[in-house]
């Protein structure tokens, strides 16, 4: 049994933690929010799982360095900045970051992956992600993450051939680029499709979240994972064996 620590405990993502922890069999070990001190959580904790702010990053992996804990980085809207950040701590502990932590992204993110490398650069590539009303980044965490993994399947950097958005005339599409789309509205936990689209012929790999509840149940599985490894910077793939 882990003892299991939420950072941004107060969130719809941290309640929903709470239960999965006490669903898994593991126990609750506290939790911090906004104005915290993340400082007085770790000492209490096997591992630490951090749903909170980018802004709130560099504090909450200080405190996980200081007492030796492991911490699994669910937030989104990281930049490169905080990618630096996690680099640093993975010097001293066990770090594992994702933009999704659902089983199943974790599986599409692999599919995605081959399938682009296996089809080539003939086949165009779209993102499409839809999310509630309340969600405040785009793209989404996972379609950038579905993205990298597209990228990846290349051979290609992400940020070299991503295209965001697209507004009145902007000529005909570039090859071997991967475009993103983000639709807002209702009260959507999270629906990503990847499109593969050539001449005559689509591919489309898809995931629909139901509830928040399937990211808890991955956060959780991924923080008793990383429990007792050595330091360094992990994925949902490893936790999968992917």
């Amino acid at each position: 049994m882990a003892r299991i620590g939420i950072i941004g405990s107060a969130g719809r993502m941290g309640q929903a933690l709470q239960a999965a922890i006490v669903a898994a069999g593991h126990a609750y070990a506290g939790g911090i929010d906004q104005g915290g001190d993340p400082a007085t959580l770790a000492p209490h904790c096997d591992v630490l799982v951090d749903f909170s702010a980018p802004t709130a990053l560099e504090a909450n992996l200080d405190a996980a360095i200081r007492s030796g804990v492991p911490v699994v980085v669910g937030t989104t809207g990281l930049e490169e900045r905080h990618h630096w950040l996690v680099d640093a701590a993975a010097v001293s502990i066990a770090v594992l970051q994702t933009g999704n932590t659902s089983l199943g992204i974790t599986l599409l993110a692999h599919l995605v992956q081959e399938a682009a490398s296996r089809l080539g650069p003939d086949w165009d590539i779209e993102i499409v992600e839809t999310h509630h009303r309340m969600k405040v980044d785009a793209p989404s965490g996972t379609a950038l993450l579905l993205g990298q993994a597209a990228a990846a399947g290349r051979s290609e950097v992400l940020d070299d051939v991503a295209r965001r958005g697209r507004d009145g005339i902007t000529g005909v599409r570039e090859v071997g680029t991967i475009g993103f789309a983000s639709l807002r509205g209702g009260s959507v936990a999270g629906d990503h499709a990847v499109h593969f689209l050539a001449d005559a012929e689509r591919v489309t790999l898809s995931h629909l979240a139901e509830n928040r509840g399937i990211f808890a149940r991955g956060a959780v599985r991924a923080a008793s994972w990383l429990i007792g490894r050595e330091p360094g910077r992990y994925s949902m793939q490893q936790v999968l064996d992917l």
